[in-house]
């Protein structure tokens, strides 16, 4: 079993360099937005259309990826070639459809999102980012199931910082300002299809597989409504909160959200392992102990990354950059919802691991249930905790949706695919991240003139002492550890 939780580390620590190199790429275009527009209205007004990008993206999608993974790795219709072209074929023509007609519909797309009509050509932008983003949907899973993965990393960095390096000379020589930033993401989402064009050319085939067609789509379709949830409980506090406060605090809570960056770093770069060891683990005849140990480190890192981040977050916003800071203090007003957005991404963690009995057994019908019923909570919880807490209540209504989700999921699938997760252990740890992170969030240290930082610093490392002096670990998983601290 060691060995197999070995090879999905090495896997995740692979797919993990391209994201984490990506998204800190990405969040430096946090500080270079909030310190260079105008005013954290432009930044509302940003957030405000990828919001609308991250779900039009779901739609121009259709659930193609996770059907092309299931059938591609089984081959049980079709052969190689057929697997890749018919998926890509269905893609690239109706997204040229959807495309096309945001774009000749851009004025009243643009007074229906609630950006204006003068901003009509930011979408004339982002219906072709949508196009290139969902024609590299299947050959960069096709990389994926390839292993692949220096290409896939490889391609992926080219896209982040071209589109950095486009912001930057947009933003500060030619001052676009918000169309500049559009400008830069369709550059850099056409640029990477010129990249996977050889990917694309070796595989394709004029050859479209109706009956694998069907297939797909029986398999995709009902993936649509629940990643639709999905976004909707990522991005639609967004457009919540703008129409119930304005486009500033917009601005802030989007600035703050982003610094939860590294829990949903861990969380993507995990994904990008986990679907691949999965489905070849499924067979295996100890694959549910092997599934249930995988729930268990991943709430270990993650809320000793939860700790860190709750505690030092404010030093880190404070860092000085250029003669900035990481992100303008006129944004600071949102960092206690940074605690929040992290735990949200650990149940999102935990859904993914989750999901794993969905796909193996073809039940994904099951979820749009799960998904549904966590964006039903994210709508009605925003409305409710909106207007009394501002962005507090956004955080918190996100937080309830993703853990509606995981829960659900969880009873749901343990019907038909059960796996004996180890909850002595997972109530465990916490139990001790919740009592570390309310006495230090509680209790003022200040009044007895500690270091701030020093007292933050024990308060981290009580959390593995606490492990160990509970016996958490076994006998086999200190020897791991032994040999991890003298590899360090």
């Amino acid at each position: 079993m060691f060995d197999k939780l070995k090879r999905l580390g090495a896997e995740t620590a692979i797919y993990g360099i391209s994201t984490i190199v990506g998204r800190f790429l990405t969040f430096l275009l946090v500080p270079l937005y909030t310190n260079v527009l105008p005013s954290t209205s432009d930044y509302g007004i940003v957030a405000t259309v990828y919001a609308y990008i991250a779900f039009l993206n779901v739609i121009y999608g259709y659930g193609m990826e996770s059907a092309y993974f299931r059938y591609a790795s089984a081959m049980e219709i079709g052969d190689p070639r057929q697997n890749f072209s018919t998926p890509f074929v269905s893609i690239f023509f109706t997204s040229l459809i959807f495309s096309g007609a945001v774009h000749f519909l851009s004025t009243p797309v643009a007074d229906l999102i609630g950006i204006g009509y003068v901003y009509s050509s930011v979408v004339h932008y982002a219906a072709w980012i949508l196009f290139f983003d969902a024609v590299c949907v299947i050959p960069f899973a096709s990389l994926r199931l390839q292993n692949r993965a220096k290409l896939f990393a490889t391609i992926k960095i080219l896209n982040i910082i071209s589109n950095l390096l486009l912001n930057l000379i947009l933003l500060l020589k030619f001052k676009l300002g918000v169309e500049g930033i559009f400008i830069s993401g369709l550059i850099s989402s056409a640029l990477t299809f010129a990249l996977l064009l050889p990917i694309i050319t070796k595989q394709f085939r004029f050859d479209f597989h109706r009956d694998l067609y069907k297939h797909l789509l029986r398999f995709g379709l009902p993936i649509v409504p629940a990643a639709l949830s999905g976004i909707a409980i990522q991005v639609i506090d967004r457009p919540i909160l703008k129409a119930l406060t304005s486009d500033g605090v917009v601005g802030i809570y989007q600035a703050n959200y982003r610094l939860g960056i590294v829990m949903m770093l861990v969380v993507s770069m995990f994904e990008y392992a986990w679907r691949p060891f999965f489905l070849s683990t499924a067979k295996e005849e100890n694959a549910k102990e092997i599934f249930s140990r995988v729930m268990t480190y991943f709430l270990l890192a993650a809320s000793f990354i939860f700790l860190f981040l709750s505690f030092f977050i404010g030093n880190i916003v404070r860092i000085p950059i250029l003669g900035h800071h990481l992100i303008r203090d006129e944004y600071w007003a949102g960092l206690n919802i940074v605690p929040i957005v992290l735990l949200a991404y650990i149940f999102t963690g935990i859904y993914t691991i989750l999901v794993a009995g969905v796909h193996i057994e073809k039940r994904t019908h099951v979820l749009p249930y799960t998904a549904g019923a966590g964006a039903v909570v994210n709508i009605v919880a925003n409305y409710i905790l909106i207007p009394p807490f501002g962005m507090l209540g956004a955080a918190f209504a996100t937080l309830l949706s993703y853990a509606v989700m995981a829960g659900s999921l969880f009873f749901i699938v343990q019907r038909f695919y059960n796996v004996k997760y180890e909850f002595r252990r997972i109530a465990t740890m916490t139990v001790f991240t919740v009592l570390i992170f309310v006495v230090h969030s509680t209790f003022d240290f200040s009044r007895f003139h500690f270091s701030m930082l020093l007292v933050k610093i024990l308060f981290l490392l009580a959390f593995p002492i606490l492990l160990l002096l509970s016996k958490f670990f076994d006998t086999r998983e200190l020897a791991s550890l032994k040999r991890l601290l003298r590899l360090a």
